[in-house]
This record gives structure tokens, C-alpha cells and sequence, in this order.
């Protein structure tokens, strides 16, 4: 696909190489050359540690994040940066309270592409990979992460960017129980208001600029967006034939529509083990016969081969650890909850909104991935059925963008994303009150 404007748009181009930016070639970009962060510096010796010493943390005190929230779960993980997709989240774990230690979910978790094809087919992008949006971490000034800590980055052929935010935002009510007389309880109200830990970057692809969210729940679910927001390109504003819409005065300056196709790759590794096993589930609701009420069957397939999957009405999938289990003997798991997504039909890689594939080195960006020799340079190439023991998970999440007069100037954030959710992780709600406590099972009548 091309990786600049065709004739028509050439006099000013949206996009910028990253290759042409840096100087370096595809096997120091896909290498630990470009990656900053605690593997990619030199640490001093250690001094010599006592046979009963705690092992070394995995990453130095510059990278790693640790934050406690509300009830008393803790997150914990490191970070490094890459110059193609940006933010590298890795080892991340959770700990709730009550749990005697942390519970390791993903090895690494970060972008895989950000695809922009416009509607009049003239002009297509990989903002990870054809652009400097690795290159281009934005600083981050102190009113944009309130009460949080702006994190130093260390950016190749840019310098120490002040471009990384974690900090902590309310998220409304973590539960709600009132324990009333309507169903026999004490008349106790139960009620908690929740916190997530936050942690984000901004990064500027030539007009664009994307914000990364990561968030982590005090109940243990993770959620990513990426807002985009900046400015729409100054050069398309040729959108005529029903393939833009107008802005300004009259009807003389349509603004090109165009898409934005984001993937993220996910590496899960459950109670500390790279091997899982991926299920997929299906409801199918039958209608009522007579005056009886529909009944709805739930199918468990696993899923033991590479798969490129749709969502669906009552569709989802779970990743399983084969590591461990909860205190109840079930296996802990983490659900896919994908968010509002329109998908794009025009490339092989987009016509799918969940891959789950077998880890291969190489395979690391879901379109126009630089290794030369990984039997393809899309993610939906690699689906060749391969049986999963340790697999890769990449979410798409698609949005079609019909620009409108409000968004001159500066945009305001569209954003697009997905949750991974906590089942059977722990034995309870981790946030169950003490006197609450022993009501895991078929609850009594009345809490």
C-alpha cells in the first residue's frame, strides 16, 4: 500500500517516513537497537546479594509503575519505549487484597498499528510503521496529568521527552448493594466509588495526534483507547462525489472521510506461564412456545487452532491460564470486551476483529510488518492453522470518520478501544466487604 500521497496529493504530504526520519533499516527497527527502557541501557553491577535476598524487581525504578487503589489492589508492571509503536507495557501484574501474591497477566501489551485508508482510495497509511509516530512523543505538561507523575522518556534521534503520565481517575461506583427488607437483608447500604490507575502518552502522526490510554480497575480489569484528536489534514479538502462532508461556509470545502483501524497485540501470561488456551462462547436465545418465556443455550468451542474471529451478538472469548487457578479451583481467565467498532472490509487484515495466533518472533505489527521473512506482512497471513499453545491475541477496533463542522479547531478526541475482564481470577468480587465475605456460593435469602 502506498506510504505517501498519490500525484494528486504529492505537494504537501500528510505522512512522514520514520525510516527516513532516523536513518536506521527495518532490522534495527524491529530489534532492541531502538527499544528504550531497562533491557535497553546499561545497568551497574549488582552488588553481591545475601542467599535469602527477594529476587531482583524486572525492571529498574525509572521504569517500572506500582500504584494501590481503592480496597487495596495493587498493580505493578514496567515499561519501555519503541520507536515504532511507542509505549511498551511489560510484566504486568495485579494483586488483590487478600490474595498472598501478585498475579501476573500480560508479558507485553502495546500498539500494533494504527491503519488510516481514505474514501476516495487516493491516499492509505500505517501511522506505526510509515510514519514518525514512535519519533514523535509529545511532552506533556503538568495540567495534563493531574495529580500524577510525568515519567522521562529517553527517545532515540529526539532526546528525554517528559512524555509518559501515570496518574489515577474516578471511574463512578466500584458496586452497589442495598441490603433492604424487599429481600430480607439487615437494611445495610453497601456502596463504593472506584479509582483506576492511568497511564498514557501522546504521539503526533503528521495532523493527527493519538492519545494511548492504558487503565487498570481496582476489580482487575484492564482497559486501552486511543483518542485521536489534533487536526484534520489541510489538504483534504476535495471530498466531493458523497466522499466527505462539508465544512466552513457553503458547501465548498469537503473534508475527505477516512478511516482509522487500530490493533493492539496482546502477549498474556497467566500466573507467570505463556501457555493458554483460548475458548470462544455463543448464546443462542430460542423463542417462548405458548405463553412460555424464550430460553437461551450457551456453546463452549475451544479454540485449539489459529483463528480469526467476528464479533457477534452473544459472542465473546476468554484467554484461560493453564498455570493457575483461583481459590475456588477454577481456572483464572481474562475476557474480551470489545468497544464500538466499525469494520473496515478493504484489506484482508481489517475484515476481522479478533486474531489469536501462535507466538512467532517476527510477527509483531498487524499490517506492513518490516520483517522480510514471516510468511507475510499481515497479521490475517499468519492465521494458517497452527495450533496454539502460547498464543498471540490482536484486537482490531475500527471507526469511520465523517468529519463535521465541530471539529475545527483543535478536534475533539474520538475515541476507540476495548476491555479485557477479570473471570475467575479471584474467588469474590475482590472488593467484597468484610462482613460480606462469606457469602461466595449460592447466596443465603438476604445478605
Amino acid at each position: 500500500m502506498p506510504a505517501t500521497p498519490t500525484a494528486s496529493r504529492t505537494a504537501a504530504p500528510r505522512r512522514r517516513s520514520a525510516l527516513a526520519l532516523s536513518g536506521l533499516g527495518v532490522a534495527a527497527l524491529l530489534g532492541a537497537a531502538l527499544a528504550t527502557g531497562p533491557a535497553a541501557q546499561a545497568a551497574p553491577a549488582a552488588p553481591p546479594k545475601a542467599p535469602a535476598a527477594a529476587p531482583a524487581p524486572a525492571c529498574s525504578a525509572a521504569y517500572r509503575i506500582e500504584q494501590t487503589l481503592d480496597g487495596g489492589t495493587t498493580w505493578r508492571m514496567c515499561w519501555h519505549y519503541n520507536t515504532m509503536a511507542g509505549l511498551v507495557l511489560d510484566d504486568v501484574t495485579y494483586q488483590p487484597k487478600g490474595e498472598a501474591a501478585p498475579v501476573k497477566v500480560l508479558t507485553s501489551a502495546r500498539l500494533a498499528q494504527v491503519h488510516v485508508p481514505y474514501d476516495d482510495g487516493e491516499a492509505e497509511y500505517d501511522d506505526i510503521t510509515g510514519t514518525d509516530f514512535g519519533l514523535a512523543l509529545q511532552n506533556l505538561r503538568p495540567a495534563e496529568c493531574p495529580g500524577g507523575t510525568i515519567k522521562t522518556v529517553k527517545v532515540p534521534d529526539t532526546g528525554d521527552v517528559k512524555g509518559l503520565c501515570t496518574t489515577t481517575r474516578a471511574r463512578g461506583h466500584a458496586y452497589r448493594l442495598s441490603d433492604d427488607a424487599s429481600t430480607g437483608g439487615s437494611g445495610k447500604l453497601y456502596s463504593a466509588q472506584g479509582k483506576d490507575l492511568l497511564v498514557y502518552t501522546v504521539n503526533k502522526a503528521s495532523w493527527y495526534e493519538y492519545i494511548t490510554e492504558w487503565r487498570f480497575s481496582s476489580d482487575g480489569t484492564i482497559s486501552s483507547d486511543v483518542g485521536a484528536t489534533g487536526s484534520l489534514s489541510p489538504y483534504d479538502y476535495d471530498g466531493t462525489d458523497g466522499k466527505g462532508w462539508p465544512l466552513g461556509k457553503g458547501a465548498s470545502a469537503y473534508a475527505e472521510s477516512h478511516s482509522h483501524n487500530i490493533f493492539w497485540r496482546l502477549n498474556f501470561g497467566l500466573d507467570g506461564s505463556p501457555k493458554a488456551r483460548v475458548e470462544q462462547y455463543d448464546s443462542k436465545v430460542t423463542p417462548p412456545r405458548g405463553d412460555g418465556s424464550p430460553t437461551t443455550k450457551t456453546t463452549r468451542t475451544p479454540v485449539t487452532k489459529e483463528l480469526a474471529g467476528d464479533v457477534k451478538d452473544m459472542r465473546w472469548w476468554r484467554v484461560v491460564s493453564k498455570a493457575g487457578k483461583n481459590k475456588d479451583g477454577h481456572p483464572r481467565s481474562y475476557e474480551f470486551v470489545p468497544g464500538r467498532s466499525s469494520r473496515y472490509p478493504g484489506r484482508s487484515f481489517t475484515r476481522h476483529d479478533v486474531y489469536f495466533t501462535e507466538y512467532k518472533k517476527c510477527e509483531q505489527y498487524a499490517s506492513d510488518n518490516p520483517s522480510a521473512h514471516c510468511g507475510g506482512t499481515s497479521v490475517d497471513k499468519w492465521v494458517g492453522g497452527q495450533t496454539l499453545t502460547h498464543p498471540i491475541t490482536w484486537v482490531n477496533i475500527g471507526f469511520h470518520h465523517i468529519a463535521r463542522d465541530e471539529d475545527q479547531q483543535p478536534m475533539p478526541v474520538h475515541w476507540q478501544g476495548f476491555s479485557l475482564a477479570p473471570r475467575d481470577v479471584t474467588a469474590m468480587n475482590p472488593l467484597t466487604p468484610g462482613d460480606l465475605a462469606d457469602q461466595n456460593g449460592a447466596p443465603r435469602e438476604g445478605s
